[in-house]
């Protein structure tokens, strides 16, 4: 029995199947078969039920899957252990980041290839999602690390919050709005968008959950008309005329006379935040460690704010 064949028995049950895996595996799917084969030769018993549209396991199988992962799993923390003691980092970090989340003050891309070419064992997998999906993903384990909008004002049981941005919220109109008509030299009370078609993140975000709370308690429910991901975009679609956009205001937004005139929200004063999250005891691999010590280091911290 090798662990290679462990491995490929592990890969095989998780995709549900030998084409997927042996994609995943970079293997040919009769290389791959032959080795489930020898495998089960070797223990004298089927592990996988190919007779159904998706290969699952069989009772033995399902029996020794547990072995399978704990022998893999130990064997990459005998190589954690060592890779600890030679200074070598190895491994996958997922992190999960919110679109412009962390807007002009950072870049992303530098920091990754920087730390790439620190660490170029080190396997790193950017996802983009809504700040509630990425939240989900980061309590399953399926994320290490995210740079998200919080929906809530403070973290759920087991995960931890550091605020890297915390700013007010805007609306963006066109300069014929009438809604500038109305607005106060401080900026626009909230009460006048009630009857305001808005252009919004879509729900999950953290902007779209502070904006949907905030007309709940004034009594009214936001009428939104349009809902993008991308910041710009629901920028370029108030400048068209085609509703007020509401956008963090550090978003970089148009400066005025480029099409779009920019006010906060008052009364109340609505505001955003950006937060490094991760769970609570930390990540559990050495490099998602070490990435997320870097991030502290080069994320700013809002003042005032955990």
């Amino acid at each position: 029995m090798e662990l290679r064949q462990l491995h490929y028995f592990v890969t095989v049950v998780e995709d549900g199947g030998f084409t997927r895996a042996a994609a995943r595996l970079h293997l040919s799917q009769p290389g791959l078969s032959a080795q489930i084969r020898r495998l089960e030769r070797e223990l004298g018993q089927p592990l996988l039920d190919r007779s159904g549209r998706a290969v699952t396991p069989t009772e033995v199988g399902r029996a020794v899957l547990p072995y399978a992962r704990a022998a893999l799993a130990a064997v990459d923390a005998v190589r954690q252990t060592v890779d600890e003691y030679t200074g070598l980092l190895r491994g996958r970090v997922t992190l999960g980041l919110v679109s412009g989340a962390t807007g002009h003050a950072f870049d992303v891309a530098s920091f990754l290839a920087d730390f790439h070419d620190a660490h170029p064992a080190v396997e790193i997998s950017l996802v983009e999602d809504t700040s509630e999906r990425m939240q989900a993903a980061l309590m399953a384990g399926e994320l290490d690390l995210a740079l998200l909008g919080p929906t809530e004002e403070t973290p759920p049981p087991g995960v931890s919050y550091r605020t890297v941005i915390d700013e007010p919220l805007a609306v963006a109109v066109a300069p014929a709005s009438r809604l500038l008509a109305r607005a106060s030299r401080t900026g626009v009370p909230l009460a006048e968008l009630r009857d305001q078609p808005l252009i919004s993140l879509p729900r999950g975000t953290g902007v779209r959950a502070v904006l949907e709370r905030a007309c709940a308690q004034a009594g009214f429910r936001p009428q939104v008309a349009f809902e993008a991901a991308a910041p710009h975009v629901l920028a370029q679609l108030a400048a068209r005329g085609l509703g007020v956009a509401v956008l963090p205001a550090g978003d970089g937004l148009p400066a005025p006379g480029g099409g779009l005139r920019t006010l906060p929200i008052v009364e109340p004063e609505l505001r955003c935040r950006v937060v490094l999250a991760c769970r609570a005891a930390g990540p559990a691999s050495p490099a998602a460690r070490v990435l997320l010590g870097l991030l502290r280091e080069a994320l700013p911290k809002a003042p005032g704010r955990p």
